[in-house]
């Protein structure tokens, strides 16, 4: 038999672990992704997380119901995680590591070296107030995450409570322990900051996630890149393609510069197969090179974000990031039917 919430508080308040977990469970996946779009990495965001339950066990005496259960977690979770961006103890960039393979020189580098992949595995959907902004899906994507973390906290923090949780202004100000005035003003500061990052042009709308469209665009890359088909692979960009590699700060801005990338890799003398799985809502493989034991030899974790058009950003993450997708260092490839 479930009990209510007022005879699990009390039951928690007297020391009850289990009827504390049974309490918060419902909210544990949401806490989390909230946590990872605050700071842009899993491993942060868990770590946000487990912090958030313990202050919310230590300190569940002192919750006077005045706001409901979940906007007082969301309330430690928020702070929590203004917290850990302005300790601004984040991950150094990390130098180039593959000793046979010198990548070209890159359009620039990047800052958000820090940044990690999110696995659908652990997505969750949450109806959102009726004054969010932005889809759920698109506030999981990479380029969005990235965004958030180049605005100053306060700003990162209203912004995801009003455009993308789209709590009322009044509870978003309680969260924060601030005023209405505040959270207007922090709100449209942070509005103008990304505002020039959302593309407005409809060619560039992503396919649906497991869509024919999307499927079709997979495939094609899969075929082309296992294949070392550059010019395929280069088919498939977008004009205004775009790689990055966190937490190597080598970026590549442009058809001509992702194209230089791809053609020097592949030209390495390398050959790939890729692993399939999804992240931040969006096709993903483990890429692991093929040795001459037959076996594949774990090289990261490469994300790809569409467009109508084709494939318009490429995200190369460290082999450090496997495990989150259940994928494995070394495997022997299956055969594709």
């Amino acid at each position: 038999m479930t009990l209510l919430t007022d005879d699990l508080l009390a039951l928690a308040r007297a020391g009850d672990g289990e009827a504390f977990r049974e309490l918060t469970e419902p909210y544990r996946r949401e806490l989390q992704v909230h946590c990872y779009r605050m700071l842009g990495s899993f491993q942060d965001a868990e770590d946000a997380l487990q912090d958030t339950l313990l202050s919310a066990w230590q300190g569940l005496a002192g919750y006077e119901k005045r706001a409901s259960l979940r906007t007082w977690l969301y309330r430690i979770a928020t702070n929590r995680c203004l917290n850990a961006r302005r300790a601004a103890e984040r991950r150094l960039a990390a130098p180039w590591n593959f000793a046979d393979y010198q990548p070209p020189e890159p359009t620039r580098l990047g800052e958000v070296v820090w940044l990690e992949p999110y696995p659908d595995a652990y997505l969750i959907e949450v109806e959102p107030g009726p004054d969010a902004r932005y889809e759920q899906n698109e506030a999981m994507s990479l380029a969005f995450v990235t965004a958030l973390q180049t605005l100053p906290p306060r700003q990162v923090a209203v912004l995801i409570l009003r455009d993308v949780l789209g709590f009322p202004a009044a509870e978003a100000a309680e969260i924060l322990d601030t005023t209405l005035d505040a959270v207007t003003s922090a709100l449209k500061r942070a509005r103008a900051g990304l505002s020039r990052r959302r593309s407005t042009d409809p060619e560039s709308a992503e396919p649906a996630a497991g869509s024919p469209r999307e499927a079709a665009i997979v495939a094609r890359f899969v075929a082309a890149y296992e294949a070392a088909d550059v010019e395929a692979v280069i088919a498939l960009l977008t004009d205004d393609a775009f790689m990055s590699m966190p937490p190597m700060p080598l970026e590549y801005e442009g058809l001509p510069a992702v194209s230089g990338f791809l053609a020097s890799l592949f030209t390495s003398g390398r050959r790939f197969h890729l692993e399939p799985t999804r992240a931040n809502g969006r096709p993903a493989f483990g890429v692991y090179v093929l040795g001459p034991d037959g076996r594949c030899h774990a090289a990261g974790l490469l994300t790809l974000t569409l467009s109508g058009s084709g494939i318009s950003s490429l995200t190369r993450f460290d082999t450090g990031v496997l495990a989150w997708f259940g994928l494995p260092r070394t495997m022997r490839v299956r055969p594709r039917r």
